[in-house]
């Protein structure tokens, strides 16, 4: 690990304990096709808002294992997954109602019935309605980075939010985060070796990136072009142990 990683795990920023919101609105326009989706296939396979707890099994009507979604994008790469894995059921959640409408589509388009979607805030989301130890596997793939100083409190990936999925995964559950932003990489690889209830899958934070995570046409693009990317992946473990 490197020595800014070390050192600010030895002093952990105040600004990881501030409330964050997991995104920012900022809508498109939809196509006829997404507003057709959203229009005939929410109601298949959107989950309605409400306040209850889900029940994983009525969700989906087989007992496979969960794998929990924050902000799919466009839909392509969960799609691409579910496809490949039939017998995984998937909950994608995205506030982007262009995303949403692009998923829904791919949905039909090939005839997957291992994925919901959900469009609210996902860490209310995950609070409100995922019930305890009931993930297998949480994925968290490119979130804002909010790059600039200032705005590093804004981030997604802090102590309270991470602790807040490990109480949702199973143990042993996986939690699978991916950023092509090495400072928010750093960010990240900080506070899950801080987390006293998640070990990295690999010797350091950062993992290679495995098979089952497509690359998207915006990382393809950027890895054309030099960019990084980084994986982490970390299995949730008993405090202490």
């Amino acid at each position: 690990m490197s020595k800014a990683i070390t050192d600010s795990l030895k002093k952990p920023s105040e600004a990881f304990m501030r409330p964050v919101r997991s995104f920012v609105l900022r809508q498109g326009r939809l196509t006829k096709g997404q507003q057709l989706a959203l229009d005939e296939l929410w109601p298949v396979y959107g989950i309605p808002h409400g306040d209850s707890p889900l029940n994983m099994e009525q969700l989906f009507k087989n007992p496979g294992s969960v794998t929990l979604e924050i902000g799919f994008g466009d839909g392509v790469s969960l799609a691409s997954m579910a496809k490949a894995s039939p017998d995984t059921n998937f909950i994608g959640i995205e506030v982007h109602r262009p995303g949403v409408g692009r998923l829904l589509h791919l949905i039909q388009e090939y005839g997957l019935n291992n994925v919901r979607v959900m469009d609210e805030d996902a860490v209310e989301i995950i609070r409100r309605r995922i019930p305890e130890t009931s993930l297998d596997r949480v994925q968290l793939f490119f979130p804002d980075p909010w790059h600039k100083k200032r705005h590093n409190k804004r981030r997604i990936v802090q102590p309270d939010f991470v602790s807040l999925i490990a109480s949702r995964l199973k143990p042993s559950g996986v939690f699978h985060l991916a950023t092509d932003w090495e400072p928010y990489a750093q960010h990240m690889a900080v506070v899950m070796e801080a987390h006293e209830q998640f070990v990295s899958l690999a010797e350091t934070p950062f993992s290679p990136r495995p098979a089952e995570r497509p690359v998207t046409k915006f990382e393809n693009r950027g890895l054309k072009l030099g960019h990084g990317v980084w994986d982490l992946l970390y299995k949730k473990v008993c405090a202490g142990s």
